[in-house]
């Protein structure tokens, strides 16, 4: 058991999850029960309960109780309640997506079960270690657990149906896996019998398993392509898990209904429930449940060819995928060890035996020791022969296993270079995606150097008119050179002008270029306020182009000290677009509030110090949540809806800024009623 503590003390980090405020029907119950105990022991097993009454609605909650409880065995050395601990504590780690952890942890709890006699602590480890085999998708030595938890259940005549039927129910599915669906029907069809004649269902800490057991009734009838009626067992699961504040199996309801309509081409409804299955599932955190609906959005949005929200949520399904990354050797591994500790309590088994043989012969019949010691002689020379051919035996299977183990790290790397190629895709379509967003602001600030340049142009052709008629005349008087000399200097003027628009235009154009390079452009000096304010500009009149009504003011308060400053400028105008982007969302958004006197603004400020230059955009829209501020520059903070214009995300913005030019991006504290992100970047000598 000491070898467990350290894996607990790393698994307390997970208290911090943000709790969820309902709670099973149980649990009342179970607190007060828990007030009035008089003994260590009775506390112990009733936080167990409590843990377990928590297990898929607050996951801080199953930990907390589950660790008093377990703290609290292990100081009055109650061998039953710190398996019954520990097993809760397992249940948590797998919902994590810790697969192999959660096995260690509940093979731990199963020699503590053993130990103390506990039957129905046993069997309910030997089903959750199931379910770990089951979420493999290993579905033969997840059957096996669950018929040995089934024969411990109706051996002993436990009295808690709830479980009886969750174990029934996993068989079920456990044969819908292996595709024997007649099988799958029985043990599916006994469960929910059983459900619904049950008088202690709704008593037990584990609560009403109906919610599970109508969605795999759902996934068989889908299995048999019945749709209607796999559609009608998901709601009915949906519906039965509210009142048992069931999250998980919500959760799972929803996803299959969204699997269901994406397979029936219904996209719409498809992304729907899908969304509020993912929802769900990181609320808990499910991770298995975020990995599938993650995906199926994933794929929804590319067959719909909207890269950003596909991209979005191709992020979502490979950070959940960590945690589960290739299940298979994951399987083989824990596996292996556990078959390691079957084979060595079965080798500590025999040699009791062997012992209390020994004893027995030798009180029966002293004289024949020489003939008993002969025979053990022989025996243990025959052992050794077979611990020597069971070496062999292993040897060969650990050279094969360390070849197969090669060719997975090879592939692996094959993977991870596919990866890295995919991820530089990604970017450049981002890249371009942006620019895209950013044309209809570059027509809208080109437009005005253009029309300028024609104006000017044609008054200057009007002007060359009249000076050639004026040369026409021959002889000139005073009047007609001082004339000639005003027409030729508004002439100079205004290609003075047609000059300056020209490079105004060219600037823009260049800029652009610039800003859609494919690849990382080197550092240039810049004027940091030019560049600023035009892309704000930019991004204004970009989302000007696309709702008329919207208007905000800008405020640029631009230090003249800023000058010139080396910069990669594509890159660091693509971070000021976010920004930029991010602000005027927030500002429409409150405008769509319609409060009264609200005028919507947006500033951009620029500042040199002794070391640093600082850029500030502050904004006084909707603002950000308290509880998002800590994450706001993590790739899963989402400022925007659905149906909005993307850009490259604060968490772009801040490797950006970080890493590609050592500065720093942060949020800083609100302040009357704006909201203000800070660019530093150093001043190099």
């Amino acid at each position: 058991m000491k070898q467990v503590f350290p894996v607990i003390l790393l698994l307390s980090i997970l208290l911090s999850a943000r709790p969820l405020l309902a709670q099973s029907p149980q649990t009342a119950r179970l607190k007060q029960a828990l007030a009035r105990a008089t003994t260590d022991t009775s506390r112990v097993l009733l936080m167990a309960d409590i843990s377990a009454s928590y297990r898929y609605s607050r996951f801080d909650s199953v930990m907390a109780y589950a660790w008093r409880g377990l703290s609290l065995a292990q100081r009055i050395n109650y061998k039953k309640g710190e398996g019954r601990c520990l097993s809760r504590i397992g249940i948590l780690v797998s919902e994590r997506g810790n697969l192999p952890q959660a096995l260690r942890i509940d093979l731990n709890a199963l020699q503590l079960n053993e130990a103390s006699h506990d039957w129905e602590g046993m069997a309910r480890t030997l089903n959750q270690t199931g379910l770990l085999y089951h979420a493999l998708e290993d579905f033969r030595p997840a059957l096996a657990y669950f018929f040995r938890a089934q024969a411990i259940y109706e051996r002993n005549h436990i009295k808690d149906d709830s479980q009886l039927i969750s174990v029934l129910a996993n068989l079920g599915a456990g044969y819908e896996g292996l595709g024997k669906l007649d099988s799958a029907a029985y043990f599916l069809n006994k469960a929910w019998a059983l459900n619904r004649q049950s008088k202690n269902v709704h008593q037990s800490a584990w609560g009403n398993p109906a919610p599970y057991v109508l969605r795999e009734l759902g996934l068989l009838q889908a299995a048999q392509q019945h749709n209607a009626e796999a559609l009608q067992y998901y709601r009915r699961s949906a519906q039965a898990a509210v009142p048992e504040n069931d999250v998980r199996s919500a959760c799972r309801a929803y996803q299959y209904m969204a699997e269901l309509y994406g397979a029936r081409a219904q996209p719409d409804s498809s992304v729907y429930y899908a969304r509020k299955a993912l929802r769900l599932g990181q609320q808990l955190p499910f991770v298995i449940a975020v990995v599938r609906t993650s995906s199926l959005l994933n794929e929804a949005f590319q067959a719909q060819q909207q890269a950003d929200s596909a991209l979005k949520y191709m992020r979502i399904m490979l950070t959940a995928q960590d945690s589960l990354y290739n299940p298979q050797r994951i399987k083989q591994l824990d596996a292996i060890g556990f078959a390691e500790q079957q084979r060595l309590r079965e080798l500590e088994a025999e040699r009791l035996q062997y012992t209390a043989r020994v004893w027995t012969y030798a009180l029966v019949a002293g004289l024949a020791v020489l003939l008993l010691v002969a025979l053990l002689l022989w025996r243990n020379n025959h052992h050794k022969q077979q611990a020597n051919k069971r070496l062999q035996v292993m040897n060969e299977q650990i050279t094969e296993q360390k070849e197969e183990l090669t060719t997975q790290r090879d592939s692996l790397g094959r993977t991870l270079l596919e990866l890295k190629a995919t991820q530089n895709q990604l970017l450049l379509r981002e890249k371009m995606a942006s620019l895209g967003e950013l044309m209809a602001g570059v027509a809208h600030e080109i437009q005005m150097p253009a029309l300028a340049i024609k104006d000017l142009a044609g008054i200057s052709v009007g002007l060359c008119q009249e000076l050639s008629e004026e040369l026409a005349k021959g002889a000139f008087t005073i009047d007609d050179l001082e004339l000639m000399d005003e027409m030729l200097r508004n002439l100079s003027q205004y290609q003075a002008k047609i000059s300056q628009h020209s490079q105004r235009a060219d600037s823009i154009v260049r800029g652009m270029l610039e800003y859609s390079s494919a690849t990382p452009g080197p550092r240039q000096p810049t004027e940091l306020n030019v560049l600023a304010e035009d892309y704000l500009r930019l991004t204004y009149h970009d989302l000007r182009a696309k709702n008329r009504l919207f208007n905000a003011a800008l405020l640029p308060s631009l230090d003249p000290a800023v000058g010139v400053v080396d910069v990669v400028r594509q890159d660091l105008g693509r971070a000021l677009v976010s920004l930029f982007a991010n602000a005027l969302y927030a500002v429409q958004q409150r405008q769509r509030l319609g409060e009264e006197d609200y005028v919507p603004q947006v500033a951009l400020l620029t500042r040199r110090t002794a070391d640093a230059i600082e850029i500030r955009v502050r904004n006084n829209g909707y603002g950000i949540e308290e509880e998002a501020r800590a994450t706001v520059f993590q790739r899963v903070y989402i400022t925007q809806t659905e149906g909005e214009a993307s850009n490259l995300g604060l968490a772009l913005s801040y490797d950006i800024i970080t890493k590609g030019h050592g500065g720093m991006l942060t949020l800083e504290p609100a302040t009357d009623g704006f909201t203000e992100f800070l660019i530093t970047l150093p001043v190099r000598s």
